[in-house]
């Protein structure tokens, strides 16, 4: 065990020297992250991401050579797939879906209700022309078509299956107007009297108002919001019933929790300036629970990381709504973010980004007692050039380490994978690759991690009474090794507690 820690610590004093040597990161950054810290992330990783197998066999005798070979984590390390087959060129577009099944092993699938229904009734699951290959490399501005990076859902889901990606929808309910809410709901569902009431109101006024008067001027309207909304839930969950691993159910609802998630008022009086279905966020967990099948996960996502969203999933559980998963957010989307970082300046705008920050904010989303999903994370580059490049590999090797070790984290979704791939507003060098696909250091400081120092590879002897002890990453393993006739056998196992036991036959 000594010899992994010494291992992984010299690699990191490695890059800390690399780093220093060419003034990209400050002192004041290495002594936050110091041989303390990494100490301790090297003993929660291998704590919390490791397990003790025991393997034992029936037919072949003490002695004999075993490779043991890890194929796949039980950790999840993904990226958002909104890009397929927009890049512009077949080869831009052959190298993004490479990664899904090499680096990635998870796929956040875009669902976005605006773009996903643009018109009533007319959900985008199949392909039309305008999704296909041919339509995005003829496109002269991609990022102005409306659909950018919101591809037709079913030749994502069927690529993915076809590569065995675990595949995570985003999102159902939300009430963001930019992004999510579909202006066609207030269009075509509030009759042209409630609008007329509703419009003598500017917001700030109408938010005084009561849930119970609101619904008194357009009764219509407010149930027909709350219909949508299950007939979406209920739309998705119809189609693709068990075919996707996991949904987030709910996103960025925090901010409209106020210490009772089931109120029975008719209305919600959203903090995104929108209303929404009376308690939203709990029909939608009570609805997706009975729709989706079991194994489906469920999840809620936030980017509030504090004791008001920890409580409100707590609310939700004891009132009996099936949450599987606790979505949790960090974007570093301002490249001055990450140059105060490298400064080594305690920057306030996340607690997840400093080691003291990280251990205590998931440890106050811990006590809703769910598995945490870090689903969605942005490090810019700040600079698109060879110090700005090299900033943002430090700093999320680093990260990537620490989140690793958090006990209730069971993965981590890079957001951005391409440069200037990002929705209008976000910074174009936050990617692992170049608007052209080709590798910047971030991808090979993730690589590394996740395809070499955390993957479990051994060559072990069986010991008396036919056994193979080992500790390695939780995960798929292939294991071979050759019979008394000198034939090459193969079998496979997951590794998954301590203390598993795998019988070989």
């Amino acid at each position: 065990m000594k010899t992994i820690f010494t291992t992984l610590f010299m690699a990191v004093i490695a890059i800390q020297l690399a780093a220093q040597q060419d003034n990209v990161m400050s002192e004041a950054y290495w002594k936050i992250w110091s041989g303390d810290v990494q100490a301790k992330i090297d003993r929660d990783i291998d704590l919390y991401r490791k397990a003790d197998a025991v393997v034992t066999f029936d037919n072949i005798p003490p002695g004999t050579e075993v490779k043991i070979e890890q194929v796949s984590h039980d950790f999840i390390f993904g990226a958002h797939i909104f890009n397929f087959n927009q890049l512009g060129t077949y080869e831009r577009n052959r190298k993004y879906k490479e990664l899904y099944g090499t680096l990635f092993n998870s796929a956040t699938i875009s669902f976005y209700w605006k773009k996903f229904e643009m018109q009533p009734n007319r959900p985008r699951f199949r392909e039309e022309y305008w999704d296909t290959e041919e339509y995005w490399n003829q496109a002269k501005e991609p990022k102005n078509e409306s659909h950018w990076r919101r591809p037709a859902s079913d030749p994502v889901v069927e690529f993915c299956e076809s590569k065995g990606i675990r595949m995570h929808g985003h999102n159902i309910i939300w009430g963001n107007n930019r992004w999510q809410y579909p202006e066609w709901l207030y269009e075509t569902y509030c009759p042209d009297g409630e609008k007329e009431k509703l419009a003598k109101y500017k917001w700030d006024e109408l938010k005084k108002l009561t849930p119970g008067e609101i619904a008194a001027m357009a009764p219509v309207y407010c149930r027909n919001i709350s219909q949508m909304f299950e007939k979406r839930v209920k739309e998705l969950a119809g189609y693709y019933g068990g075919r996707l691993h996991s949904w987030d159910v709910v996103n960025e609802s925090a901010v409209d929790f106020h210490g009772n998630s089931y109120t029975g008022e008719p209305v919600n009086i959203s903090a995104y300036k929108q209303l929404m279905a009376g308690d939203y966020v709990y029909k939608a967990f009570q609805q997706a629970g009975v729709a989706f099948p079991k194994h489906v996960q469920l999840n809620i996502n936030d980017y509030a990381n504090n004791e008001n969203y920890t409580n409100q999933v707590k609310d939700l559980l004891k009132l009996g709504c099936r949450i599987d998963i606790m979505g949790s957010q960090m974007h570093l989307f301002d490249p001055q973010q990450c140059l105060d970082i490298a400064a080594g300046k305690q920057i306030n705008k996340s607690g997840l980004v400093w080691p003291d920050g990280v251990w205590n904010t998931m440890a106050i989303l811990s006590k809703a007692d769910r598995p945490i999903h870090l689903s969605e994370i942005t490090i810019t580059a700040p600079g698109d050039d060879e110090r700005g490049r090299a900033i943002q590999a430090v700093i999320a090797r680093n990260l990537y380490r620490l989140w690793f070790s958090i006990e209730k984290m069971m993965g981590i979704t890079w957001w951005n994978v391409v440069d200037d791939c990002g929705a209008p507003g976000e910074p174009t060098t936050s990617g692992l690759f170049t608007r052209n696909m080709e590798p910047k250091p971030s991808y090979f400081a993730l690589d590394k991690l996740i395809n070499e120092e955390w993957k479990t590879v051994l060559d072990i002897k069986t010991e008396a009474g036919k056994a193979v002890r080992f500790r390695g990453f939780k995960g798929k393993y292939k294991i071979s090794w050759k019979d008394k006739s000198g034939d090459e056998n193969t079998a496979y196992f997951y590794l998954k507690e301590d203390g598993d036991g795998i019988p070989i036959r």
